[in-house]
């Protein structure tokens, strides 16, 4: 049985290894895709069912019943930003559904301020075998399949 992971934002779906950072692009917390978004002011939503464990202004995790996480994070070095331009919608432990928003960002906002928007949405403790359908240069929507993680 394979999960289907969403994309979090709208844009154009990278490798991994394009995202401006040594920690995602060599997968030192897990394998994953990016997403450079495109637009302004937008929701960045769940990638999965499942609960909050980790939130912050600019990434979040949210992990599955069977123990699945999926980190994503919104632009590279936002944290610096310290929750300025970001609006949490979920609280940490929150239920959530895919495609529900989590927050919202502008990442035409996070450019201009000298930050790489890029979105790095990554399988925290997957190894790369397991994750399907890591195609890269394609138009996403917000909640479009983004990849798959077999059982």
């Amino acid at each position: 049985m394979s999960l289907e992971i969403l994309s979090p934002v709208a844009g154009r779906v990278v490798p991994i290894t394009e995202v401006p950072d040594p920690v995602f692009a060599q997968a030192m917390v897990g394998p994953g895709i990016a997403v450079q978004p495109s637009g302004g002011r937008s929701d960045a939503v769940a990638p999965v069912d499942g609960t909050v464990a980790t939130l912050h202004p600019h990434a979040y995790v949210v992990a599955t019943d069977d123990g699945k996480a999926v980190l994503v994070h919104l632009g590279i070095d936002t944290v610096k930003e310290k929750g300025e331009g970001f609006t949490l919608h979920v609280v940490k432990g929150e239920q959530v559904r895919a495609g529900q928003p989590i927050v919202s960002w502008d990442p035409e906002a996070v450019t201009a301020a000298g930050y790489s928007a890029i979105v790095p949405v990554v399988a925290l403790d997957a190894s790369a075998d397991v994750l399907s359908g890591l195609d890269a240069e394609r138009d996403v929507a917000a909640g479009d399949r983004l990849f798959g993680w077999d059982a």
